[in-house]
């Protein structure tokens, strides 16, 4: 059968999370049932917009086509107004995964989510986080000058950083949404690592990271993983976690080919050591609270 956590690895998370070693990679399954997740959003602008190929589920695809029929912000812009339109989730919920991390007290959060509720939820626990975005892009740089380090601003559990690394809804340049957005983001990136601030390469290449609210095949889970994480060497000999949705629409045979599959892909990354956690993020948070408060009980 495929792998998940087991009572070794849960141990070391918390142990890791304790320390403050350890930081949250927050995705769009994060959000759902908040959120429209991309599938969804990018099946919606498929029939709208008379999308012309069969992967109508791919969001960075059709926004693409969408760029180039309509104008190069119109999928930025629709993202802006879709999610302003929506209220945050509830993050008294102990299931919560916002809530849940941001009960964790640690110093960094990264996200490529657009959204703020990461802040959101921070700010609820009584903490005053501060928000920054990659300026991957010449428009993002001219959109946003001053960065939260220009002051000397330092991450802490106190005043913790949420750093959008595919920019965020109030700067919509920022928003890496398109094939293109993803493909230039990684040119740049490779170009020049100095892009990403020195406390966020040093998480990368020194702390535990937690996947929360990513698939395998979404377009920011493999330009993270792959391209960003892997040509850094994260982790430094620190295991990480992922929580992965189980892979659906097949038989339970079949599924359990396929999670093996993953399973041995993440075994054969070299620069970085990953065991997967398999369920979607409101169950991993609520086990995850779980086993906090005993160890937090216990300590």
């Amino acid at each position: 059968m495929p792998t998940t956590l087991s009572d070794a690895d849960w141990d070391d998370l918390l142990a890791l999370i304790q320390e403050g070693t350890c930081t949250p990679f927050i995705g769009a399954g994060a959000c759902a049932g908040t959120l429209p997740l991309g599938s969804q959003i990018a099946q919606q602008w498929a029939e709208e917009h008379d999308y012309p190929l069969a992967d109508k589920t791919d969001l960075a695809r059709v926004a693409q086509y969408l760029a180039i029929a309509r104008y190069d912000m119109f999928p930025k812009d629709c993202v802006r107004r879709a999610f302003r339109a929506k209220p945050p989730p509830d993050f008294s919920a102990p299931d919560e995964p916002h809530a849940l991390l941001a009960d964790l007290n640690l110093p960094i959060y990264i996200t490529t989510n657009y959204d703020d509720f990461m802040a959101r939820a921070l700010r609820q626990r009584g903490r005053q986080p501060e928000r920054e975005f990659c300026r991957w892009n010449r428009f993002s740089q001219m959109a946003g000058d001053k960065t939260v380090f220009d002051d000397g601003f330092s991450p802490s559990p106190a005043t913790p950083l949420v750093y959008h690394l595919h920019g965020h809804l109030d700067v919509p340049q920022s928003m890496v949404l398109t094939e293109g957005d993803y493909l230039d983001f990684l040119i740049r990136l490779s170009r020049d690592q100095d892009l990403l601030p020195p406390c966020i390469r040093t998480a990368l290449a020194g702390t535990s990271l937690l996947f929360v609210g990513y698939r395998l095949m979404d377009w920011n889970f493999r330009v993270v993983f792959r391209g960003l994480v892997g040509s850094l060497g994260a982790s430094l000999g620190y295991t990480s976690v992922a929580v992965q949705l189980p892979p659906g629409g097949l038989t339970a045979r079949e599924r359990e080919r396929a999670q093996r599959y993953l399973d041995e892909y993440f075994d054969k990354m070299q620069k970085i050591k990953v065991r997967i956690y398999w369920g979607d993020a409101r169950q991993f948070a609520h086990e995850l609270r779980e086993r906090w408060e005993v160890r937090q009980d216990e300590t």
